[in-house]
C-alpha cells in the first residue's frame, strides 16, 4: 500500500486520514482543505480539548472573528487556565468551518482539559517553572530553550536540509507551493515519512506528557472509526501521526490513562491578538510572522505584489514618500533576491530586504513599524455575544458597548473629561477593572492638561485579561459589586499603612461608596496604631490626592479630610525627633518624606489643625524646627531652610544665616555637603536660586575653597550629584559667576560695567519684554490673523 492510500484511508483496513499539520500554517491549512473536499469524511476530528465541542457550532457565527482561542479554565481557581489559538489560517480552524459548512460532525481528541489543568496545578505544587498554557497540547513545533531538551521537528528537518532557517524551509517546501496542485494528499505522506523518521531517532522527542496524549487520541480515533467506519479524517500536529499510526492495544492506551489528575473545568472562546499568536502558548506554536502568514493564506495570487503595496500604504500613512515605482522596485529586487538565492519565490526576508533597501532608504527605523505593524500586526478577534461566559464578562460587555469603549489589540491613548458624564463613567469602569487586577487600561500623563478634571488612559486589549475577567467573577457578577468586594477584602488584609491610603484613593477614583466605609475604618485604625513617621509620611499625600480627586468627582469626602489633618498632626509631631540620629541613607529617604509632606499640607491649604491655626502655620513650625536643630541630618535642615524661604516664610538675609552657619569652619565638610544638596539640590530648582542670589552663591563657594584637600575627596562626589541635575545654561551661568567673582561689587564685573539680569534693584525695561508673550500664552490679546501683530495694546 502506497504513503498515499494510507494518508487518505483507501484500502482494506486501512484506517483513518491521518493529516499531519504544523499549526498556524498557512501552507498546511490550504492543504487540509483540498484534502478533505478530496476525501470528504464522515467525521472529522481535530486536536485539542473535548470538552470545546459544543462550542464548534459557535465557529459558523456571523459574529466570530478570528484569531480567537479556546479557554480552558479550573471552576475552583479560575487563574489556573490554558489557551488553544485559532487563526483564520490556523488548519485546526479551516477544518472546523470545513465541517461546518458541509454538515459533517467536527470532534476533539486531545487529551481533556480537566486533566491538562489538573497538571499545571501539580507543576507548581513541585515548584515547576513551566506555565500550565505553556504545555497545553505541544506538539514540538517550538524549539528548546537553553535548558528545555524537547526537539523542534521543523527545526531538525530544515537542519538536515541544508537550511540554517527552520522558517524558510518551511516557507520553500510547504508555503509555496499552491494549494491543489498535484495531488492533495502528497503533502500529508512527505511529512508523515519524515516525522516517523524523527519519531524512530528521538522518540518522544522531551516531550514527556505526547504518550499519554496520543494514548488518548488513538482512544478516540478508534471510536470513531467503529461509529462512522473509514470515513475518518485526523487533522493533528504532524509529530503525532507517526504514534497515531502505531498499533497498540486498547488495553496498553487505557492503562497509560490510569490515574489521571482532575480538575472540574468550564470553556469558552475568547478573542486572541495576532501580536499573541507570535509568543509560545497554547499548542506550543508561536509563530514570528503571524501577519505575514495570515496575508499569505488570505491573498488569492501574487502575494509579494500585494504584500508590497500594504507596506508602501502603511509608509505612505507615516508620511513616508513612497510612489508606485517604489512598489515596481521593490517587487523587482525581491524577485532577484529570491532567484539569487536559489528559493522558489520571494519570502518574508526578500520581501524584507527589498522594503529596507528601496522604501526606508537601508533604515531599520521604518522597517520595524513594518514589522510591528504588519508581519505581526495588531488583528483582535472577536466572539459572539452567546458564547459561554461567567457573569462579570457579560456586564464587562454591557458596560464597554454602552460608554463606547471598545477593546482593541492596538495600543491607544483616551483622554477623559471628568466632567462630561460619558467620560467620568468611563473613568469609574477603568478604575475599577485595575482594582480587579484586570489591567485593559493604565493611566498615562496628560500631555494637554495639569488638571485634576481630566485624565490620560492608554489601553490595550490582551487575551490574557478573560482569564483574569474570569479570576475576579470570584467577587461578584458586575463590575461594581466586584471591584466593591474585593476593594474591602484588599483593606483589610493589606499589609501596611500606605497600602490601605493607596486603596482609599483608588476607591474614590472608582467610586465605590460601599466599600470606602471599610476601607476609611481600617484607614483609621492603622493611622492610630502606626507609630512609625515615615509610614505616615508616605500615606499623607495619596490621602490628600484623594480629598482633591473627591473634589471633582463630586464625592463626600469629609470624613477622609478628617483622617488626612489627623495623620498631618501625628507627622508634625513625630517628625523632628524621628529625624535624629540617621544615617545617610535614612536621611535621603527622611528629606523625600519632608518634601511629600510638604507638598500634601500645600494641597491641603488653610485647612484647620486640632488645637489652633491651620496646618499650613503648623507645619511651617516644624520646618523651622527642623532647620536650626544641630541634631537633624544636614539634607534635611537644608531642605527645611529651602521650603520656608520658597514660601516666603523666611527672609533672605536669614537664610543667608543660616547658610553661613551651617558653612562655618566648624561644620564637618561631609555635613555641610549634605546641607547643600538640601538647599539647592534634589530637582526643588536650586541652581537658579544661586544665580540669582549672589549672596547664597558667595558662601557656597567661599565654603568649597576653604575645605581641606584631605576632605575634598569625600564631598566631591555628593556636590557632583548636587550640582550635575542643574540645566546645562544654569550650571553655564554659574561657572561664569564664579569666574568673576559672585557677591563681588553689587555684581560689577572688574571693568566697573554691570551684568545684565545681576543688579542691585530690578530691571523694569527687561521684565516688561516678558508681558506680550505671557499674554498671548494666557490668551488675553487678540493677535490680527493677517498682520500677525496685536490688537489690545500690553498694560501693565
Amino acid at each position: 500500500m502506497t504513503g498515499v492510500e494510507r494518508a487518505a484511508g483507501q484500502g482494506a483496513g486501512a484506517g483513518p486520514a491521518l493529516l499531519g499539520v504544523r499549526h498556524h500554517g498557512p501552507g498546511s491549512a490550504r492543504a487540509v482543505r483540498a484534502a478533505l473536499e478530496r476525501i470528504r469524511p464522515r467525521v472529522v476530528l481535530i486536536e485539542g480539548p473535548p470538552e470545546a465541542d459544543a462550542l464548534v457550532p459557535l465557529a459558523a457565527d456571523e459574529e466570530m472573528r478570528p484569531p480567537v482561542a479556546l479557554l480552558a479554565h479550573a471552576v475552583d481557581e479560575p487563574g489556573r487556565s490554558a489557551f488553544w489559538p485559532l487563526a483564520g489560517f490556523s488548519p485546526e480552524w479551516v477544518a472546523i468551518r470545513w465541517a461546518l459548512e458541509h454538515d459533517v460532525p467536527a470532534r476533539f481528541i486531545d487529551l481533556p482539559a480537566t486533566h491538562t489543568l489538573a497538571w499545571g496545578r501539580q507543576e507548581d505544587d513541585a515548584g515547576a517553572e513551566r506555565s500550565p498554557d505553556a504545555e497545553t497540547a505541544a506538539d514540538g513545533d517550538t524549539g528548546p530553550g537553553p535548558a528545555d531538551p524537547r526537539i523542534d521537528p521543523i527545526a531538525v528537518l530544515a537542519e538536515t536540509a541544508g537550511y540554517d532557517d527552520p522558517e524558510r524551509w518551511w516557507e520553500d517546501v510547504v508555503e509555496h507551493r499552491g494549494a491543489g496542485e498535484g495531488d492533495a494528499l502528497a503533502p500529508f505522506t512527505a511529512l508523515e515519512e519524515a516525522m516517523s523518521a524523527l519519531r524512530e531517532a528521538y522518540g518522544s522527542g522531551g516531550h514527556d506528557r505526547d504518550p499519554v496524549r496520543e494514548a488518548y487520541m488513538r482512544l478516540q480515533v478508534r471510536a470513531a472509526q467503529r461509529e462512522f467506519e473509514d470515513g475518518v479524517a485526523v487533522v493533528c500536529g504532524a509529530w503525532h501521526v507517526p504514534a497515531l499510526r502505531q498499533k497498540t492495544t486498547v488495553a496498553a492506551d487505557r492503562a497509560l490513562l490510569r490515574g489521571l489528575p482532575k480538575v472540574k473545568a468550564d470553556m469558552t472562546w475568547v478573542p486572541w491578538t495576532h501580536r499573541r499568536l507570535s509568543r509560545v502558548s497554547g499548542y506550543g506554536a508561536g509563530i514570528d510572522s503571524p501577519g505575514w502568514y495570515g496575508h499569505l493564506f488570505s491573498a488569492p495570487d501574487r502575494p509579494v505584489e500585494r504584500w508590497l503595496t500594504k507596506v508602501a500604504g502603511l509608509l505612505r500613512a507615516e508620511d513616508r514618500i513612497v510612489s508606485s515605482a517604489h512598489v515596481i522596485e521593490a517587487v523587482r529586487l525581491a524577485e532577484t533576491l529570491a532567484a539569487m538565492r536559489g528559493r522558489p519565490l520571494p519570502g518574508l526576508s526578500e520581501t524584507t530586504d527589498a522594503v529596507r533597501a528601496v522604501m526606508c532608504e537601508g533604515s531599520d527605523v521604518p522597517l520595524e513599524l513594518v514589522r510591528d505593524r504588519l508581519v505581526v500586526g495588531d488583528v483582535l478577534g472577536e466572539v459572539p455575544s452567546s458564547a459561554p461566559a461567567v457573569p462579570l464578562q457579560r456586564d464587562l460587555t454591557r458596560l464597554q458597548r454602552r460608554l463606547r469603549l471598545k477593546p482593541e489589540a492596538l495600543e491607544r491613548e483616551v483622554e477623559l473629561d471628568l466632567r462630561k458624564e460619558n467620560d467620568a463613567a468611563r473613568s469609574r469602569l477603568l478604575h475599577r477593572l485595575r482594582l480587579l487586577g484586570i489591567a485593559w487600561g493604565e493611566p498615562a500623563v496628560s500631555r494637554g492638561s495639569t488638571g485634576t478634571f481630566r485624565e490620560t488612559w492608554r489601553l490595550r486589549w490582551e487575551p490574557e485579561l478573560s482569564v483574569r475577567i474570569a479570576e475576579a467573577g470570584v467577587w461578584g457578577t458586575t463590575v461594581l459589586s466586584a471591584a466593591t468586594a474585593k476593594t474591602a477584602s484588599d483593606a483589610v488584609t493589606a499589609q501596611g499603612l500606605a497600602d490601605v491610603t493607596a486603596l482609599a484613593e483608588h476607591c474614590l477614583l472608582a467610586e465605590l461608596p460601599d466599600a470606602l466605609p471599610t476601607v476609611m475604618r481600617v484607614l483609621a485604625d492603622r493611622a492610630a496604631l502606626d507609630t512609625d513617621v515615615g509610614h505616615l509620611a508616605q500615606a499623607l499625600p495619596a490621602l490628600v490626592r484623594s480629598l482633591r480627586y473627591g473634589d471633582v468627582r463630586g464625592t463626600d469626602t469629609a470624613a477622609l479630610a478628617e483622617v488626612a489633618a489627623g495623620l498631618a498632626e501625628r507627622v508634625f509631631v513625630g517628625l523632628p525627633p524621628a529625624c535624629a540620629a540617621l544615617d545617610a541613607d535614612a536621611a535621603e529617604e527622611m528629606r523625600r518624606h519632608v518634601d511629600a509632606v510638604h507638598g500634601a499640607v500645600g494641597l491641603l491649604g488653610d485647612a484647620p489643625a486640632a488645637g489652633h491655626g491651620s496646618l499650613r502655620s503648623r507645619w511651617q513650625s516644624v520646618l523651622r524646627v527642623l532647620s536650626g536643630r544641630d541634631t537633624v541630618p544636614g539634607i534635611v535642615r537644608g531642605r527645611a531652610v529651602r521650603l520656608l524661604l520658597d514660601d516666603g516664610e523666611l527672609a533672605q538675609d536669614e537664610a543667608a544665616l543660616l547658610m553661613g552657619l551651617a558653612l562655618s569652619p566648624g561644620t564637618p565638610p561631609p555635613d555641610a555637603a549634605a546641607w547643600i544638596e538640601g538647599f539647592v539640590g534634589g530637582g526643588s530648582g536650586g541652581g537658579m536660586l544661586l544665580v540669582h542670589d549672589e549672596r547664597l552663591l558667595g558662601l557656597v563657594d567661599a565654603w568649597l575653597t576653604g575645605v581641606p584637600a584631605e576632605a575634598f575627596t569625600d564631598v566631591l562626589p555628593l556636590l557632583r550629584r548636587t550640582f550635575s541635575a542643574y540645566e546645562p545654561g544654569v550650571r553655564r551661568t554659574l561657572g561664569e559667576l564664579v569666574r568673576r567673582g559672585p557677591g563681588a561689587g553689587g555684581g560689577g564685573t572688574a571693568a566697573g560695567a554691570v551684568t545684565p539680569g545681576f543688579a542691585a534693584a530690578l530691571d523694569l525695561a527687561r521684565a516688561d519684554a516678558v508681558l506680550p508673550v505671557v499674554r498671548l500664552l494666557l490668551g488675553l490679546d487678540e493677535v490680527d490673523e493677517n498682520t500677525g501683530n496685536h490688537l489690545a495694546g500690553v498694560t501693565g
